[in-house]
């Protein structure tokens, strides 16, 4: 199973915008540019992180976007159900239909193994993938060349991981 790239894109800026303080406030294109997506794409990734209420994005002066509560301490596991889909791995209903399809073992196995895949990270957090070493080198990425970053961006403490079951 891999995931897509919106997910991935998705992933990265969660997890960019969980190691910065609360006033830092950066620009999707700040984010875009510090995690090396384009801007397009992420202008589109945060639309879905902010309606599923894991990011908050404001406009205008003093605008930007941060990270939720629910979005930091939320399932790792349903975010990922709610971007990536629970849809079967496999096309067996694709056009044309698998020959296979009424008596396949392989449909319900691959189910169970990207149900237990999703479980796996149901326990983890955005919060629990940002602690020591991913979070510093997190908060060492920086804009290109031409892109300033504005005040308050600095280092977050870092979270302490809960148990993870």
């Amino acid at each position: 199973m891999r995931l897509t790239k919106s997910t991935d894109i998705a992933l990265r800026i969660a997890m960019r915008l969980a190691v910065l303080d609360e006033e830092a406030n950066p620009t999707t294109r700040e984010v875009a540019e510090a995690v090396g997506v384009p801007y397009t794409h992420a202008a589109k990734v945060v639309s879905r992180l902010q309606h599923l209420g894991v990011v908050s994005a404001r406009r205008g002066r003093g605008g930007g976007l941060s990270l939720t509560t629910p979005g930091r301490t939320g399932s790792l596991g349903l975010l990922l159900r709610e971007l990536e889909g629970t849809g079967d791995v496999v096309g067996c209903e694709d056009e044309p239909p698998c020959p296979l399809r009424s008596a396949c073992r392989l449909r319900g196995i691959l189910r169970t193994a990207q149900e237990a895949f999703f479980a796996t990270l149901d326990p983890l957090s955005i919060g629990d993938l940002v602690t020591a070493p991913t979070g510093p080198v997190l908060l060492g990425l920086t804009p290109r060349p031409g892109l300033t970053p504005g005040p308050g961006l600095t280092a977050r403490p870092e979270p302490v991981a809960g148990p993870t079951g």
